[in-house]
């Protein structure tokens, strides 16, 4: 019998059972050599890396003798994210094209040099020829982050200057992926859902007039249509998402490759691959997977007591994917609150009021009340739990009738930009590639030769 391509054979299951005991490692042995499992030590700071300017996450100290015990604050270039939005919602703009020109040029533009952004912007938003034939429709698949890879990477066949990382050309590359983004999740989920579950495809080319928000949600819906207030939830969450310091998984892959002197492309699709892992970009699809199983199972959402009882059983691997994780509470830096999930939560009920969803967002606000009294009673925990960005933002895309193929790829969109940021960073100012040490722990042995081996 020939092998089918995917298929995991009995001989692979054998192979695969006997070489498992070769790779575990004793728990206790990072702890004797002082190894800081996933760069963090048991209170959740990293290991220092390197150094940015791009952007700061800090807690601000609540005085009560605690570490890391206070509220989250998020700074773009040394200016704090909250302010950055209540400008633009104060002067009714939008946001995300000029939070893109801060991360990477390290001002705030005025009127004229975000107009010639924003213009530069729109020349670069155009496919090269063919591009959706050849590339984006060939192969479709469910997961929007994989043909989105793929299409980065196609990319570089079209770029005469692909492996040139002088600073100019990189600039000009990252200009092009951040506007190119949107065009190519949207049309990849435009391909996947034509030729896998059928009916019309229908492809709206980008208007140069409209912000990165307006075009997603025009490409992506057939009659182009949109309120004003479900454009605007939109951008705030691309800018909320657009950046989050040098350490999170994605954007130190960034550095990393960035360091290997790489080009820009491959090191785009490497932070795509980072992203797309459920334990980093995959947060906002398990909390409103996790929503949906809640409203199954618990009669009264008004009921505190019924669903503190579902959230204990969640911690206890009893109910939704049994991982024992109450999805979007906590962070690895931020305990009492995540600036970014402060800001997005009055926009999330002006939304939910719009779509007439108001009881689900009364839902959502009241797991963030209990989640974190839960967990402090069933867990021994060294700061404190909240909800972070991704607990509201898959409710807002559900709302907004974004797909859930499309959460993670409207993530990258937001996120391109800080990425760009800091592989503009690593190659100014960096000339060593990026190599960290393994202790080795396995015993010496002889080498045997082929006639005393066993079975």
């Amino acid at each position: 019998m020939r092998y089918k391509f995917s298929d995991i054979t009995p001989e692979i299951t054998k192979l695969a059972d006997m070489s498992l005991e070769g790779y575990k490692i004793d728990p206790e042995l990072y702890t004797q050599y002082d190894v800081k499992r996933g760069l963090r030590d048991i209170n959740g700071n990293g290991v220092v890396a390197g150094l940015t300017n791009i952007s700061t996450i800090k807690v601000i100290d609540s005085g009560d003798g605690m570490p890391n015990h206070g509220d989250g604050k998020l700074y773009y270039r040394g200016i704090d994210v909250e302010d950055i939005v209540a400008g633009f919602i104060k002067e009714k703009r939008f946001g995300f094209e000029e939070t893109v020109y801060l991360l990477l040029f390290g001002k705030m533009p005025s009127e004229h040099e975000l107009a010639e952004f924003r213009a530069i912007l729109a020349d670069f938003r155009e496919l090269p020829s063919n591009f959706m034939r050849d590339v984006i429709m060939k192969a479709p698949t469910d997961n929007m982050m994989n043909t989105l890879a793929k299409s980065v990477l196609a990319l570089y066949s079209y770029d005469d200057k692909a492996n040139n990382i002088s600073v100019p050309n990189v600039l000009r590359q990252s200009i092009e992926l951040i506007t190119l983004f949107p065009v190519l999740a949207v049309y990849a989920y435009h391909a996947y859902r034509y030729a896998r579950l059928g009916g019309d495809l229908f492809i709206h080319s980008p208007k140069p007039d409209m912000s990165i928000a307006e075009n997603i949600l025009y490409m992506l819906r057939e009659d182009g249509k949109y309120t004003e207030l479900e454009a605007r939830i939109l951008d705030l969450a691309l800018v909320l998402h657009a950046e989050h310091g040098g350490g999170n998984n994605s954007t130190f892959t960034v550095h990393v490759v960035s360091s290997s002197g790489t080009d820009t492309y491959s090191a785009i699709a490497a932070a795509l691959g980072s992203l797309k892992g459920p334990k980093h970009g995959g947060a906002n699809i398990k909390v409103a997977m996790m929503f949906d199983d809640m409203k199954q199972n618990v009669k009264d959402w008004t009921d505190e007591e019924e669903v503190k009882d579902y959230l204990r059983r969640l911690l206890h691997k009893e109910a939704f994917d049994h991982a024992g994780l109450i999805y979007g509470m906590g962070h690895a830096v931020y305990s009492q609150s995540d600036p970014r999930a402060k800001v997005f939560k009055g926009f999330v009920e002006s939304l939910s009021s719009e779509k007439g969803r108001h009881e689900e967002f009364a839902l959502y606000s009241l797991v963030e009340r209990l989640a974190p009294e839960v967990i402090a009673e069933e867990r021994r925990i060294y700061k404190g739990v909240c909800a972070n960005v991704d607990f509201y933002s898959g409710f807002v895309y559900r709302m907004l009738g974004i797909p859930d193929e499309l959460f993670t790829p409207l993530f990258a969109t937001a996120r391109i930009s800080g990425w760009s940021a800091h592989r503009i960073e690593e190659l100014i100012n960096s000339n060593k590639i990026i190599r960290p040490a393994y202790k080795a722990i396995s015993p010496m042995r002889e080498y045997t030769d082929m006639e005393n081996r066993m079975d």
